[in-house]
């Protein structure tokens, strides 16, 4: 079942399945070492990789990264240097030459080598068919977040966190201010009814233009979009996916889970006028529509020059909350401010959840709810790119699927920027 450099996507996650009676389960306690220490691999190796690699090694006493994968050697190679630096991890590093692998298929090998626990940090587009290869073969997993960058993969990611269920392992998402205590208590508060029923939400992600890795002449078409995954959609999902699912997220956190119904949106284009940026918009401003008549605002920008807003604003019926400031006010009584910011980051605490709930056999699975708030910022992308209202049924049933035809080096043609009112789903 190991798909060579040239299977796509689509014939990977049709045939994976028929693997799952053969595949090892990973009980706790039986680790591929004979012993209690658990093997970690770390799959993408670019700065997010690197992070939860880190912050894995300092989550257990009892833990090797032992294995890592990416696509370009030169990446791999950069992580372990930086983490070998490092003086409190460098022991827990056991990270040898036969274990070091790249190309598409790396992650394959990876897996056979054994390891324990993977972390799966490559561009989102890949996630779906590497998180379904590490359910099959038994591993934990922690995946970064967005979990899809469509809606075949979305559907992919729901299958494949039922089968963790049924194998007892964990699959832990990227989606990490849900392990942040501020958020934690702010959110706790709200759902006590303290500032009665949300009636609506404004969430914002108003920030800088990101990193752009430069060409080569000795690159491949696909060498350049992998090297500069942030601006093709079948890698990042757009900004929207790649970075707004976080405000997403924590409105379906503070919604009890419960999907909107439709869409509309608006983006576009403004400051990214070079080709090198690829087919990305910069902007996007959206409006959810729930079943209660609750309504969810969205707006994002990557532009520079421009005021900056990161936050979660809730609107209830008997008063407000801030997320990010972490205050609750309701119009009659006392408010409520988180007075203590001494607390643990919330990246390392989502790894220490991680590996306590391994050790203890009690795996964490939140794989589905982060594919549904993944679904959230990929329906609004699309209602933006085709400027129509989009219901949640439809975009969910969509056989809208942005994976590559071959995962090899060469050729790999994109379509333009999308165009509201030209552009088609799929």
């Amino acid at each position: 079942m190991t798909p060579d450099s040239t299977t796509s996507r689509r014939t990977f996650l049709k045939t994976s399945a028929s693997a799952v009676a053969a595949s090892t389960v990973l009980l706790p306690g039986a680790y591929a070492t004979g012993n209690d220490t658990l093997r970690i691999g770390l799959v993408g190796c670019g700065g997010r990789g690197t992070g939860a690699a880190k912050q894995a090694l300092r989550a257990d006493p009892k833990v090797k990264l032992v294995a890592m994968c990416d696509a370009f050697p030169d990446r791999l190679q950069g992580s372990l240097g930086e983490m070998k630096n490092i003086k409190d991890i460098a022991p827990k590093i056991d990270v040898t030459p036969d274990r070091c692998f790249d190309g598409f298929d790396g992650y394959q090998k990876l897996l056979n080598c054994g390891v324990d626990v993977v972390l799966l940090c490559t561009p989102p587009g890949f996630r779906p068919l590497h998180l379904r290869a590490a359910i099959d073969a038994g591993k934990h997993v922690f995946c970064e977040k967005p979990v899809a960058v469509d809606a075949a993969g979305v559907r992919s990611v729901i299958e494949t966190a039922k089968l963790a269920k049924e194998k007892g392992v964990s699959l832990l998402s990227g989606f990490c201010y849900r392990y942040d205590y501020g958020k934690r208590e702010t959110v706790k508060r709200i759902h006590a009814g303290m500032i009665g029923d949300v009636a609506a939400m404004h969430i914002t992600y108003l920030t800088s233009p990101i990193w752009h890795r430069g060409s080569n002449p000795d690159w491949s078409e696909m060498e350049y979009q992998m090297r500069n995954w942030y601006y093709f959609t079948w890698l990042s999902g757009d900004f929207i996916v790649e970075q707004h699912c976080h405000n997403m997220d924590k409105a379906a956190w503070v919604f009890r889970g419960e999907m909107p119904v439709a869409c509309t949106g608006v983006g576009g284009r403004q400051v990214r006028t070079d080709p090198k940026f690829g087919h990305i918009y910069d902007h996007f401003a959206v409006t959810f529509e729930y079943k209660n008549g609750a309504r969810l605002f969205s707006t994002c920008r990557q532009m520079a020059g421009c005021s900056g807003d990161v936050n979660d604003y809730v609107i209830g019926t008997k008063g407000t909350a801030q997320l990010m400031k972490h205050t609750v006010s309701p119009t009659g009584g006392a408010g409520w401010e988180l007075g203590d910011d001494s607390y643990k980051d919330m990246y390392q605490v989502e790894h220490d959840e991680l590996f306590a709930g391994i050790r203890a056999g009690k795996p964490i699975n939140d794989g589905e709810a982060a594919a549904y708030s993944t679904l959230m910022a990929v329906i609004a992308r699309e209602a933006a790119y085709t400027g129509k209202r989009l219901t949640w049924k439809d975009m969910l049933a969509s056989k809208q699927d942005l994976s590559p035809k071959k995962y090899e080096w060469g050729p790999n043609p994109v379509s333009g920027v999308p165009m509201p009112g030209v552009y088609q789903i799929g």
